[in-house]
């Protein structure tokens, strides 16, 4: 049954890669939709990676760059996930039963409850019944993953979840606009003050020691934009599956997803 619905997900981050992963993991082909330039930190366990690397293998699941709507249904056909560039949803030859903002932009940018006979939305900016048909809760904590059929998520609060006692800390924005260019890698260990890189030649420096979680890709960035995060746990093998939030949002949408096959048949 599951073979019958394609699912597009708009949005390929370490969030969305969690949903992205459970959906094909159960047999589901699934289509990804991103930016020309993606905004993922967590970019070793992100779908989203494959635009600018091509592939990428994340817990055994292939992820491929693809060109145009007929290579990826044919690849999600295969049980490979497609990854578009395409800021919106294109036409596609078969039908999307399911549509996923997982785009985590802590606003509604564009989804409308008719895109698909079920759109499912991650995060806070959705009310589900209005601009969604169910919302799923990403803030951390007793409700992580909860899939909510009437009314929205909890509010942004601007402030990160806290993870080994580290809160916005471990979570470094760009402080100008310009090119950034790294001199750690994902996986390595640091100390609070080292310098990570540099945007235009200002260095980039951690505020609390731990393992290299996330960092955008080398390029553009604007100020603002969140471009490295660091663990303090430390656990490098940690960063390259996908985390403890993401498989549980994943769950809440496939839950979501599931009741509506149940509910329709």
């Amino acid at each position: 049954m599951v073979f019958d619905h394609l699912i597009v997900v708009r949005g390929g981050g370490d969030i969305g890669s969690g949903a992205i992963w459970r959906l094909r993991r159960v047999g589901f082909p699934v289509v990804v939709l991103e930016l020309e330039l993606p905004l993922t930190v967590r970019r070793t366990v992100a779908f989203s990676t494959a635009v600018t690397d091509g592939s990428i293998q994340i817990d055994g699941i292939a992820g491929e760059r693809a060109e145009s709507v007929l290579e990826a249904e044919a690849m999600a056909g295969d049980g490979i996930v497609p990854v578009m560039v395409a800021p919106e949803v294109p036409a596609f030859l078969t039908t999307p039963s399911v549509v996923v903002d997982a785009r985590i932009a802590k606003r509604n940018i564009d989804t409308a409850i008719n895109d698909a006979p079920l759109v499912v939305a991650l995060g806070p900016g959705f009310t589900a019944g209005e601009d969604c048909d169910a919302v799923i809760e990403t803030k951390r904590g007793h409700d992580l993953g909860r899939v909510v059929w009437s009314g929205p998520a909890a509010p942004n609060t601007g402030v990160p979840g806290v993870i080994g006692g580290a809160s916005a800390e471990r979570v470094i924005r760009a402080s100008m606009s310009g090119d950034v260019a790294w001199s750690v890698a994902i996986g390595d260990l640091v100390q609070a003050g080292d310098r990570l890189g540099a945007i235009d030649g200002t260095s980039v420096e951690a505020a609390i020691g731990g393992v290299v979680r996330g960092l955008i890709a080398d390029g553009p960035v604007t100020v603002g934009v969140k471009i490295a995060d660091i663990d303090p746990r430390g656990d490098v093998a940690a960063t390259q599956s996908i985390s403890d939030k993401a498989l549980s949002v994943g769950g809440g949408v496939l839950e979501a997803v599931l009741t509506w096959m149940n509910e329709s048949a």
